[in-house]
């Protein structure tokens, strides 16, 4: 039964999530109220604020879960991996369930969510308070994975903002890509530059 349960309140989140992109897309954000939402789901605004606070926590909040995606595959990951490999895989695993491994052409809504998110000056200072939280458990993840402790060391911060920057640069660049390129083996090329130190092109 609790697994049914899980299923349906996860449903009903995944509606929220894409009735609230589908109207800002379609009205402008600025024109679209909780209510909409809520009815365009099929559900009551008191469920609505079961899930979600405001408009914007919905719309970022596939970008929420896919951080937190990365963090529950990162603990999942096996202990001796190391931890470069390890992040690799963990951060672009999210990804590639929504992008595909090798197409080129963006999902539209993934594409429309995206840009959104980049354009709206509501939705990115979301979007940074929502970064902030998610960096700190990916950080406590990293800290789990190499002994660390996230309050009083630096390094599993520093961890956390670099791979989620670096996946921020890759997933910009295959936006803006022309000819289009894949996005998965992007953002594979962009963590191991980044667990490379960053070595200059060569010329």
């Amino acid at each position: 039964m609790t697994g049914l349960r899980e299923r349906k309140k996860q449903a009903t989140r995944e509606a929220l999530m894409t009735a609230a992109l589908r109207l800002a897309l379609a009205r402008g954000l600025e024109n679209v109220r909780v209510e909409d939402i809520a009815a365009e789901a099929g559900v009551s605004p008191r469920t609505y604020n079961n899930y979600f606070s405001s408009k914007y926590e919905a719309i970022t909040a596939r970008h929420t879960d896919r951080v937190r995606a990365s963090v529950a595959a990162l603990r999942a990951r096996p202990p001796g991996e190391p931890l470069w490999e390890a992040l690799t895989e963990a951060m672009v695993r999210p990804w590639a369930e929504h992008a595909g491994t090798t197409d080129t052409a963006p999902p539209p809504e993934l594409l429309a969510g995206i840009r959104m998110l980049s354009e709206e000056p509501a939705l990115r200072a979301e979007s940074l308070r929502v970064a902030f939280a998610a960096d700190g458990e990916l950080a406590a993840a990293i800290a789990e994975r190499v002994g660390a402790d996230p309050a009083r060391d630096l390094y599993p911060s520093l961890v956390a903002v670099t791979v989620t920057a670096a996946v921020q640069a890759g997933v910009a660049h295959w936006l803006r890509a022309d000819p289009p390129v894949p996005l998965v083996p992007l953002l594979r090329d962009c963590l191991r530059a980044l667990a490379a130190g960053l070595p200059a092109p060569s010329e």
